[in-house]
């Protein structure tokens, strides 16, 4: 538990002082006047935090002084504390103050006088160092323990590991503060502070400049000066850390920018910093690919290049090309001198230069160095090396992050997309894409290296992308997404190398790549497959049509939906409906669920008892991998091995007890103004077999079954549900379990049958049923489908 966690309980001063002695790992502690007393340091605590520090160590002060009276000895440092503050003081800062014995001490300590608090917070402001415990725990505690070490209050180095802690607590404590700033600025303002000694910065040119007015600091950024409103955050947080960082690490956390824009910018923009353990790794495959001299023989030009860092490795800069949207990253390569031998420049490469009807003109900008545009007019061997921007164009709000991308309406709208990419299909919406598209347009020949997801190999909306985009894969490798800063979810990001050539068709067919892990470690290969979108899972078997009778949508099992349904009608002969979403394995384990109505959302097709086999096959098949990082965007395929009757009653059986069949019986449901009821069409049982109460409304399944030879695998799966579904009707639940699962009918569903038999064993209230003989078949019935998903065709 942290000291923070601790405080927040305490009921009295006595428990702030044992969370601190217990915190900061105090030895020979005694308590009395002094609230904590050490050979090193005394403490003054408090068990609120409406008081000041500066009244605290007043009080405290008035100890010391008692002390020197009497000729004792003083430890080398003071704290305060509370349950939301704290601060530490050297004591030899305030003994010749207290020395000329001036203030005019109250009758104890606690009954201090105005004038003795006017006096020694006027002194003491400059010497103390203060923490905010919710916030700057860890701080406040090393520092103590520091001091009581070393004899000396040393102040937190910032480094490479703690930046983005540090910059959000400067935001926090003094970019608020900065009145008429941009968010997006506070990184800019930020490094010039701390690359400054308090006297001089520590690099000449960067963007923004953190100067001195009236003896307190301001900053300057675009020729506008900018002022604190409260200074006493600085104060604060410039008593925790040292500054400057040291030199070895100043040009690195410069290069760092791209990590401390807020991440909405930054993904708009594209700014996803490229670790340079990863960069060692493409430089690697770039020698391995295009031979050891390619630095030599190839201009390359990366036209979103951020602060360099995709470069920095580059051993021949005179034939670097770098521009970016931001002219302060420009600015930021200038003051750390990244690249200095290379051309940069600013160029917002999807809006610069394109004419209204989607062709490239240099002269509406003049912005493309001579030297470029006569590389790409000679015809050049020229490297594309870049790390774009993931951002999507979407249709559902301002921001929804999924799997590190974004969709935010506008960020796609571009002038390159919207007048040279009407070929292109929906990935047209993607940034990456409007880049490649730009390239190909552009230097038709070029040889692209590119960072960015597995998309435009194989994802479905790709596939007029790769209709007209022409490229022979050279090599590459794809490594976990965790490697790089600000990209949530699990998944490959690809670095590809290609042979580009607009004037020959080369289609994509398979790629194989080397497989690296987060930390950039090779740990395999993977293969990729463009494959034409007729040949995919999703399509395999015909979708029933709608008929006019009204259906209850649901958004779960048992819960009518609460926003606009896309579905709310049946289907002739359907027996339930199956919630199929996209066709890549990291979606279906999340999008495909069996219900007994229709599903609100859509995305789906109704099964009938003419396509329950196939929708069997396709549940069990999309749910029998799990995904990973590295599978995640494999897509499923139709079956290329013949489907035996065994293996297709064996996915019947595996989706029937599928914590994902949420198929269920209930009554009472209200939607739309009117009560519904919900049949379960899935019970494989009769009511005798299990000790119904009464009669259930269909025996669907019970008939469906009659006449299908089951494998010892798939029966023994169904004999373990018989024993669940008996211990269910042995006992009547409780109102709270009936009404949260709807248990108002005999005929109820795998999906209310297990949690009521959860909630059951969870209250103790009735002898635990024990789930593991089930779970024990189930898992044996698991291992027998899951190699069939490739070795049928499912997945490659």
């Amino acid at each position: 538990m942290s000291l923070y966690t601790q405080l927040q309980t305490a009921k009295s001063e006595e428990d702030v002082k044992d969370a601190y002695i217990k915190a900061l790992g105090l030895k020979g502690v005694t308590k009395g006047l002094i609230d904590i007393q050490t050979h090193e340091i005394w403490f003054e605590a408090k068990d609120t935090g409406r008081n000041s520090s500066y009244a605290m160590f007043t009080q405290l002060l008035h100890y010391v002084q008692v002390a020197l009276d009497k000729g004792e000895k003083v430890p080398p440092f003071l704290a305060v504390i509370d349950t939301e503050k704290a601060a530490i003081m050297k004591s030899a800062d305030v003994l010749p103050f207290l020395a000329k014995k001036t203030i005019k001490w109250g009758k104890s300590a606690s009954q201090y006088t105005q004038e003795a608090l006017d006096d020694i917070s006027a002194y003491i402001g400059t010497y103390f160092v203060s923490f905010k415990i919710s916030t700057h725990e860890d701080e406040f505690i090393s520092t103590v323990k520091a001091a009581i070490r070393s004899g000396d209050i040393i102040r937190t180095q910032i480094t490479p590991d703690n930046l983005k802690q540090v910059f959000d607590k400067w935001v926090a404590m003094i970019g608020r503060e900065i009145a008429g700033v941009a968010e997006e600025d506070y990184a800019l303002l930020f490094f010039a502070d701390i690359m400054h000694d308090g006297t001089v910065s520590t690099h000449a040119n960067l963007p923004a400049a953190l100067l001195h007015k009236n003896n307190a600091p301001v900053f300057n950024l675009g020729g506008k000066v900018y002022e604190l409103g409260n200074k006493e955050g600085y104060r604060q947080f410039w008593a925790i850390y040292h500054r400057p960082p040291k030199s070895e690490y100043r040009d690195y956390l410069l290069e760092r920018r791209d990590s401390l824009i807020p991440l909405d910018e930054r993904s708009f923009k594209g700014a996803y910093y490229t670790p340079l353990h990863v960069v060692d790794k493409a430089y690697d495959k770039l020698t391995e690919t295009l031979g050891p001299n390619w630095q030599k023989d190839y201009i390359v030009w990366d036209m979103c290049c951020g602060v360099g860092n995709l470069q920095v490795k580059h051993s021949n800069p005179r034939n670097i090309f770098m521009s970016t949207l931001d002219q302060a990253d420009i600015d930021v390569m200038k003051a750390t001198k990244t690249c200095v031998a290379a051309t940069r420049f600013q160029y917002d490469y999807l809006n610069d230069d394109i004419t209204d009807d989607g062709r490239i003109d240099y002269s509406l900008t003049n912005k493309v160095p001579k030297g470029l545009r006569d590389a790409i007019a000679a015809g050049k061997k020229i490297l594309v090396l870049i790390n774009p921007p993931y951002a999507e164009v979407g249709t559902r709000g301002n921001t929804t992050i999924e799997l590190g991308t974004e969709n935010k309406d506008g960020v796609a709208k571009t002038k390159f997309a919207n007048t040279a990419m009407k070929d292109y299909g929906k990935a047209s919406n993607e940034l990456f894409t409007q880049f490649v598209a730009r390239i190909a347009l552009e230097i038709p020949m070029a040889t692209l290296a590119m960072f960015s997801t597995l998309k435009y190999v194989n994802a479905p909306n790709f596939e007029k992308f790769r209709d007209v985009w022409n490229a022979d894969y050279l090599g590459g490798f794809v490594v976990h997404n965790q490697a790089f800063d600000g990209l949530s979810g699990k998944f490959p990001i690809g670095f590809l190398i290609w042979k580009t050539n607009q004037k020959i068709r080369s289609p994509i067919t398979e790629i194989l790549t080397d497989v690296l892990n987060k930390e950039a470690h090779a740990i395999g290969e993977k293969s990729f497959y463009n494959l034409p979108n007729s040949s995919y899972l999703n399509v395999w078997l015909q979708r029933p049509k709608t008929n006019k009778v009204p259906a209850l949508p649901l958004k779960n099992g048992i819960t009518p939906a609460t926003s606009t349904p896309r579905v709310k009608s049946w289907a002739d002969n359907a027996v339930a409906y199956m919630y199929c979403g996209k066709n890549d394995l990291q979606h279906a384990e999340q999008q495909t669920v069996l219900f007994s109505s229709a599903y609100g959302q859509g995305d789906g097709f109704y099964i009938t008892p003419e396509n329950l086999w196939q929708a069997a096959v396709v549940f069990s098949m999309r749910r029998a991998v799990r995904p990973t990082w590295l599978n995640d965007r494999d897509q499923f395929l139709q079956p290329t091995g013949e489907l035996t009757d065994e293996f297709k009653t064996d996915c019947l059986l595996w989706m029937l007890f599928n914590r994902c069949n949420r198929t269920a019986s209930a009554n009472d449901l209200e939607w739309n103004g009117k009560t519904w009821s919900i049949v379960n069409h899935f019970i494989p049982y009769t009511e005798a077999e299990v000790g119904a109460p009464d009669r259930f409304e269909s025996d669907f399944m019970v008939q469906y079954l009659a006449d299908k030879t089951l494998s010892a695998e798939a029966t023994a799966v169904l004999d373990a549900g018989r024993g669940l579904w008996k211990a269910y009707f042995a006992h009547t639940d409780v109102r709270t379990v009936r009404d949260q699962y709807k248990l108002n009918r005999p005929d109820v569903g795998w999906y209310q049958i297990r949690n009521a038999l959860a909630e059951r064993n969870k209250s103790g209230d009735t002898a635990p049923v024990n789930f593991t003989p089930f779970e024990a078949a189930y898992q044996v019935l698991t291992d027998k489908l899951r190699p069939q998903v490739f070795s049928l065709g499912f997945l490659r």
